[in-house]
């Protein structure tokens, strides 16, 4: 009934919008409003005739009365009969028509001759009328056309004392005159006219305006269809209509609430109290009560009933109930309503199940999504090697309960955790081995489950525990685990649809389950290969005092890594970098970015070079992982720092890495922001730049990744704000620094990799750097070597002193031999002993084997001899040759 009254009201609708200039209330207006004007025009009409005829008639009255005073007036025989009739009679006349309000007073004689007139030119003319009767003694009135005119002309006789007739005495009244008198009252006519039609009209509209709310703007044909309709709705459709007023009284039934209810034939206007219904059904439509299919008894017959009130659809407040039979409907709507359960049930699991890559959490979520919807307890049991990421073995494996759900703490069944014994043979346990389901609908009766665990079977059946089914977790064909359902109390014993359902459920928890089996070993297999590459430990060095943190991301093992690389000259490395994404992949790429930097800075090259071989290089890896169809490890970024102990001198390179910190020992922090450069393999072709500062002994370089300082919660200048707070503040060392930044900055659960890094600056000792500028002269070889040896012996290191002196003596001899100027010698001496010769000359020399004949070539040899290592690196004002030399308890002794 609800959908056929949707469709009538949105007929409704539609009628109302295009039946608006034919609706029955305008009709009625355009009806009412004619017939007001016909009215009105008629009253009009009737009005002026009657005015004109009143306005005749008392013209007719006006003259006849003027014409027989005239003609009995005192004097006027004797007037007549006087020489000169005229000139007495004329004064008079005028005085009488002016005081009669008439036109004229014409006095004739019986010959016609005029004696007075109002118009002096028709004296003396002699007038033809009908006079006769007047002739005759009898007065009358006329309507003719005379001297002036169209005129109402009323005659009487003047007779002497005989009684005989001598004049006739005429008073006229134009027509015209008449008509002004009627048209002067036109307006007054024509005034009333239009308020009667205002006031008419008005009354006709609001006739029609209530009408229009009464039929809905409804036009004839329209309404007559709609009760055809109403008619068809209330009593073809096969669903109970009744209409009941506030007073409870029944106002409406259809024929099919008649049936259902087997109510009477006079129903109509009685109270649903004496209808013989249910009391409770009769309460029910009596009440105030809203109602949405409840179930009502009737006869035999269980019916569906709604109520709703009229009161937001019509003025008078009551309601309106649908019936419907649910007989026959209410055991398949009892499945249909399960089915949604179960519907809902799978719902909720593929959106809960599967939804963390933990294989023990998919598990927990399996249990708690089946409680209570399918069972009352739910037990999870895992193979041994998918709780570990590992392949599930094809037979042999135990299996550990992995998850509970259901039970309270002093449940009979095996605890979380503890290997699951079957014995041999048993149903449940060669169930699983066979990867089928089963289903044990009464425990107490199944001798193969109880005589697996006696004991605990029969302290689970005290629990009330009654029915069980057993469904393996299988993905790929291959068996993780299995899954137990539990049913207790009052719950209905396992069938064969519930296992088809467990069997479902079961399997979209074994994909989750596999997903999570297969990342936890590639997790793993990634965090090893990641610990396998990151560094092992720092190096010893005496230029930075150096503490780091690594934390890998909640969602796996990614790309972040660091390292602190001793470089010659008393300076050190310190790298940070970030490989976009996680997994092995990451973090195999992790690990071939930094070889690679190792490798680049074993050249001893700037950090903007560095840079830029670093980019070439992953360029080219990205080609060829493009060519193999890879994955290409473009979105790498790289900081490298140089930090010169000598001088305090750090200089930094970026690859779209975020800037490093500094921290002064005074507490002021701020960030040395390198030029912009891309990220390593994008190929642009742009230059890497680098960014200079110059640190006193005590400040902290604090290197990180962006994990640390930019997630979901806030973005990267609020992360770069809480990371300058953190380091603000009295010194500390690189420990407590990384504690520090660590504990403010770290988020509960981290979705990148974090990297910190964090170094504290020391500065060489000025005694322990000796230096000299040397001039372009072959003589000054041998001062070079005797400064040298006095330095060396202040230095307390004279058993090294053939060796630094032969080193001297063959890199000066070079530079002054090829070099260019300025030439200049440094001794540093750290933990080795480094001889530095610098000139103004980029060519690089090259070590060879001298034949027995060659007088030259042997320098560098003999160089690489005595050293333990030695190089060349260059800089934008030439190049610098060092070697290094072992000292203390643990240097060789010279050859």
């Amino acid at each position: 009934m609800t959908g056929h009254s949707g469709r009538f009201r949105r007929w409704l609708s539609r009628s109302r919008s295009s039946s608006a200039t034919r609706s029955v209330a305008r009709e009625v207006f355009l009806l009412q409003l004619v017939l007001v004007v016909l009215l009105v025009a008629a009253a009009v009409v009737a009005m002026v005739v009657q005015s004109r005829r009143d306005t005749m008639t008392d013209a007719r009255h006006r003259t006849l009365a003027a014409a027989e005073s005239f003609a009995h007036s005192w004097g006027l025989q004797k007037a007549l009969n006087s020489n000169d009739p005229t000139a007495k009679l004329q004064p008079l006349a005028e005085a009488a028509r002016k005081a009669s309000g008439v036109d004229a007073l014409i006095v004739y004689k019986l010959d016609g001759i005029t004696l007075t007139h109002s118009d002096p030119r028709q004296i003396g003319k002699h007038v033809i009328g009908p006079y006769a009767d007047a002739a005759r003694g009898k007065p009358f009135t006329r309507t003719f056309q005379g001297a002036l005119g169209l005129s109402v002309i009323s005659a009487a006789p003047v007779k002497d004392s005989s009684g005989k007739v001598i004049a006739i005495v005429s008073a006229p009244v134009t027509v015209e005159k008449v008509q002004k008198s009627v048209n002067r009252q036109l307006p007054l006519f024509l005034g009333t006219a239009a308020g009667a039609l205002a006031l008419a009209g008005g009354g006709a509209g609001l006739v029609s305006r209530r009408l229009r709310r009464q039929t809905h703007g409804l036009g004839p044909a329209e309404m007559t269809r709609m009760y055809e309709h109403h008619d068809a709705v209330l009593h073809a459709v096969r669903e109970g209509v009744l209409i009941v007023g506030r007073d409870g009284r029944l106002l409406l039934a259809n024929d099919e609430a008649r049936r259902l209810l087997d109510l009477p034939a006079d129903a109509e206007g009685r109270h649903v109290g004496d209808l013989g219904l249910d009391p409770r059904t009769a309460e029910l439509l009596a009440s105030d009560r809203i109602a949405t299919d409840e179930v009502h008894l009737a006869q035999d017959r269980l019916l569906a009933l709604n109520k709703r009130s009229t009161s937001p659809y019509g003025a008078h407040q009551g309601s309106v109930v649908t019936l419907r039979d649910t007989t026959e409907l209410r055991w398949l709507s009892g499945r249909a309503e399960r089915a949604r359960e179960r519907l809902r049930l799978l719902y909720d699991a593929g959106v809960r199940i599967g939804s963390t890559l933990n294989v023990e959490r998919t598990a927990e979520d399996l249990a708690q999504v089946a409680v209570p919807g399918f069972a009352d307890i739910v037990t999870v049991e895992l193979l041994d090697p998918v709780l570990k990421g590992e392949e599930p073995a094809v037979a042999g494996a135990e299996l550990r309960r992995t998850a509970i759900a259901g039970l309270a703490a002093d449940h009979p069944l095996h605890p979380v955790g503890e290997l699951m014994g079957f014995a041999p043979g048993a149903a449940a346990a060669g169930g699983v081995d066979q990867g089928r389901s089963r289903v044990e609908p009464d425990l107490a009766g199944s001798s193969a489950w109880r005589s697996q665990d006696p004991e605990r079977a029969r302290r689970i059946l005290d629990h009330g525990v009654h029915s069980l089914a057993v469904v393996p977790l299988r993905a790929r064909g291959v068996v993780l685990g299995r899954v137990d359902f539990w049913r207790s109390g009052s719950s209905p014993a396992f069938d064969e649809e519930d296992l088809s359902f467990a069997e479902e459920l079961a399997g979209r928890a074994a994909v989750g389950i596999d997903n999570a089996r297969r990342y936890t070993r590639e997790r793993t297999m990634a965090m090893t290969l990641q610990r396998s590459l990151m560094p092992r430990g720092l190096p010893d060095q005496d230029a930075l005092e150096v503490a780091h943190r690594y934390l890998p991301a909640h969602a796996g093992v990614g790309g972040d890594w660091f390292d602190v690389i001793p470089l010659p000259g008393a300076r050190v490395a310190l790298v940070i970098g970030d490989v976009v994404g996680h997994g092995l992949h990451a973090a195999a790429t992790m690990g071939r970015l930094r070889i690679a930097v190792h490798n680049f800075s074993a050249l001893d090259l700037s950090p903007a070079e560095l840079l830029r071989h670093l980019d070439e290089l992953v360029t080219h890896i990205d080609v060829q992982d493009d060519a193999a169809e890879e994955t290409a490890i473009t979105g790498a970024t790289c900081l490298y720092v140089v930090y010169d102990s000598v001088s305090g001198q750090v200089t930094a390179a970026t690859a779209g890495h975020l800037p490093p910190a500094v921290a002064h020992p005074d507490g002021r922090v701020e960030f040395l922001h390198s030029p912009v450069s891309p990220p390593l393999g994008l190929g642009t072709g742009l230059p890497f730049e680098t960014a200079e500062l110059s640190l006193p002994e005590g400040s902290r370089l604090v290197l990180y990744t962006d994990g640390l300082v930019e997630n979901r919660g806030h973005d990267l200048d609020a992360g770069l704000d809480a990371l300058r707070a953190a380091l603000a503040g009295p010194d500390r060392t690189p420990e407590d620094t990384c504690a520090t930044v660590m504990q403010a900055l770290l988020p509960a659960r981290s979705a990148d990799d974090v990297a910190l890094l964090v170094a504290r600056t020391r500065r060489l000792d000025p005694a322990h750097v000796a230096e000299w500028d040397v001039p372009r002269d072959p003589e000054a070889v041998g001062t070079v070597r005797k400064d040298c040896a006095r330095q060396l012996a202040d230095w307390g290191l004279q058993d090294v002193s053939f060796g630094t002196e032969l080193i001297l003596s063959e890199l000066v001899t070079n530079a002054i031999r090829y070099g260019a100027e300025p030439i200049h010698v440094r001794l540093l001496h750290t933990r080795t002993l480094i001889c530095e010769v610098s000139d103004g000359s980029s060519t690089s020399p090259h070590i060879r084997q001298a034949k027995d004949t060659d007088e030259d070539g042997r320098g560098l040899f003999l160089v690489a001899q005595f050293a333990e290592h030695w190089g060349t690196r260059y800089s934008s004002r030439g190049k610098t040759i060092w070697a290094a030399q072992a000292v203390g308890p643990d240097a060789a002794p010279e050859a």
